[in-house]
This record gives structure tokens, sequence and C-alpha cells, in this order.
């Protein structure tokens, strides 16, 4: 493995910052085999050893913010510092042993030309090694390790993503050879998102919106589709519930290049929580490894923000809590947020206290539409 290392570092000398491709299966077959043979030559060498394996550190203080310079997109990238995992650390061990079962897998994936979630990978390896895979967790870093460790992407391992994403508003989609999806005829559950980017990149897109609005909340997004917004501003809407997953971000990134001129504008609770989801969109996520910068999108966002405090009762207002002051430090230490998004978060800090969306049906149910339509025809978005 340290031949591997040695090459990878060389490599990707001449460049600091570093990525997780997208490549055919018979190129990560490839890597996967470089990898053992790697290891096995210096494990049968005449000073034998176990080696380490190199990982690109998943951490903020390895991160960078690169801003484009004919546009306004921003997107996180690692740099090329390494961390290792190795069988000698006790506190390492078993993650070093995890890397591998979860390599042996993989490969068998791509062999059989298949494609699992990461929970079906989870209920694979936990059967098979239940004391290295007591919990998804356990699967979901190990998978971000194999990654940083073969540079390429999960999808490229053959693992798909699991999306809780829906969509709905003025967009057709159409499969190659298949019907025409017209979201604006799903209900007010919308479309769902389906979690094979492949599927996803086939896709033949049609829209006649003016904006793409992301909806941080369910039952936000349900009220907003029942109450056929999207006619009245003519848009598509898109949620995660909550935190974004791979699939969701890739169809947004699909949609933002398919109609470049539309803004993207972000809807989320005025909290900490709601920021990062928000920045998670518009810059990537470290916690996404060697895969944080790729579907960035150019996200604005729309509310709930700091001028709009005045439109909520005080008793809807609620404290911070622990988590949500170290999400907030979180976000004011790593260097993605621009000096606006600072000062919300410098707000929130502040007061001490957060407030949700709903807080807006205090004016009745009807006003959340009345709210977002305003704020969009001034161009209240930042």
């Amino acid at each position: 493995m340290e031949d591997l290392q040695n090459s990878t570092l060389k490599f990707f000398s001449d460049q600091e910052l570093c990525n997780a491709d997208i490549v055919p299966p018979a190129q990560v077959r490839a890597r996967i085999e470089v990898s053992v043979l790697n290891f096995l030559k210096i494990l049968n060498a005449s000073n034998p050893a176990i080696s380490n394996l190199p990982l690109i550190q998943r951490k903020y203080s390895n991160s960078r913010v690169i801003h484009g310079l004919l546009t306004e997109l921003s997107r996180v990238f690692l740099s090329n510092s390494i961390s290792t995992r190795s069988l000698m650390r006790p506190i390492a061990a078993k993650a070093f042993v995890r890397v591998w079962k979860a390599m042996e897998i993989c490969y068998q994936i791509l062999l059989q030309e298949k494609r699992v979630t990461q929970r079906e990978l989870f209920y694979k390896l936990l059967c098979l090694s239940p004391d290295l895979f007591p919990s998804q967790t356990h699967v979901n870093r190990t998978i971000q390790d194999l990654v940083a460790l073969l540079r390429c992407s999960r999808f490229s391992l053959g693992i798909m993503a699991s999306s809780r994403g829906l969509i709905s508003g003025r967009l057709t989609l159409q499969e190659p050879d298949k019907e025409v999806v017209d979201c604006s005829l799903c209900g007010s559950s919308g479309f769902p998102i389906s979690g094979d980017l492949n599927l996803l990149e086939r896709l033949v897109l049609h829209a006649d919106a003016r904006y793409v609005i992301i909806v941080e909340k369910h039952a936000i997004f349900q009220r907003l589709t029942e109450d056929r917004f999207f006619h009245q501003i003519p848009s598509i809407l898109i949620t995660a519930k909550g935190y974004p997953d791979m699939a969701t971000r890739f169809l947004l990134y699909r949609i933002s290049r398919a109609f470049p001129d539309l803004p993207i504008l972000a809807l989320v609770d005025w909290n900490p929580a709601g920021l990062a989801i928000l920045c998670t969109f518009k810059f990537g996520s470290v916690g996404m490894g060697l895969e944080a910068y790729r579907y960035a999108c150019n996200v604005k966002w729309l509310g709930l923000r700091g001028n709009d405090l005045p439109l909520l009762p005080d008793q809807s207002f609620v404290p911070l809590k622990p988590k949500d002051l170290q999400i907030a430090q979180s976000l004011m230490s790593s260097g993605i947020l621009q000096d606006n998004y600072k000062d919300e978060a410098a707000v929130m800090i502040q007061k001490g206290r957060k407030a949700e969306i709903e807080a807006l049906y205090f004016h009745g149910y009807d006003y959340l539409g009345k709210y977002i339509a305003k704020k969009i025809v001034q161009s209240d978005y930042v």
C-alpha cells in the first residue's frame, strides 16, 4: 500500500485540491486490484509489514472554498492532507479491516453489474461481519474511507443514493422511451426523486418555470404544492426533507445546468441547521469527503432571515440548544460563509433563539405563499 500512497501523493502533488472521480466499473475494479496487490507486495517483502491506508482527511481544517471567477458559484474541496488507517493502532484497527471488507463487497457488486443502496450494503455487511458493522454509521464512514482511498465516487463503487427527495411544479421529466411525467400533476406529495444517478442523468427535462425553490421541510413542501404555489409564481419546488441526499442534489444540479438562468432560492428555518442545509446545497459538505464539491449550485437565501423576524409572534421563538450552538460555531469557523450569512449566524447566537417557517401561519395558512411571492417580486434574497 506504500507504493499506492506514494504514487497517489505524487499524482496530487501539483494540485492542492482533491476530488473523487466518476469512473466506469472496470477502472474501479482495477483500482481495487492495485490496492490489494500493493498490500500483498509489502506483506511478502523481505521485511514484511502491514501497510497503512492513506486517506484524505475529512475535516474543515483540510477544506478549501473555491469561488468561481466568472460565476457566483462556490464549492467546498478537500486539500491533500493525508490521514491513515492502521492495523497496528488499536483505535484504528477495526476501521482498517472495515475498509478491506467493504472493498471486497463493492468488488463483487461491480462484477455482478449490480447497484445497492447504503442501507442494503449495511444489512449485507451486518450479516457477514456483525462485530465490524454493528450500525449504519460504521458503513457510511467506511464507504467514505473507501472513496478517499480509491478516489472514486460512491456511485462508481456501485452504491446508489438513498433518496428522500420530492419535486413538484412547472417541470416535466421523461426517461428514454417512457411516458412524460408532469410534476405539476403529481398531487400534494410531489414526484419522488430516484436514487439512481444514471437514471437521473438520462432524464429529459422541460420547464417553463422562472424560479427553483428549495424547501427544507416536507410539510411546507406539501403545503405549497397543495396550494399550487408554482402557478402563482412559475416555479419548481424541491425538497430533501432536511439535510440533502446526493440524489436530490444531483437532480437540482441537473436542473441548474439545463436551465442556467433560473434563480435557485432556499426556504429554510431560521436556525443553524437551516443555514447548514442551505450551505450543503450551495457549497457541498465536508462530511461527504471527496464528493463534497460535486453538484454544488448557486443557491440564494430567500428566508427565513433576520429581516423576517418582526413578522413572527414572540411566542414562536424557542431557545437554541447546545447542538444548535455547535452547528453555528462550526459554520462560523468553517470559512465557507459569506459575510451576510455570517451576520445571520451571529444574530442567531447573540439572540440565543430560533424560529421555524411554520411560525408564519400566525397570519393564516395562505400567508406563506404571499410571503414567498412578495420576497421574490422584491428580489429579497441573498
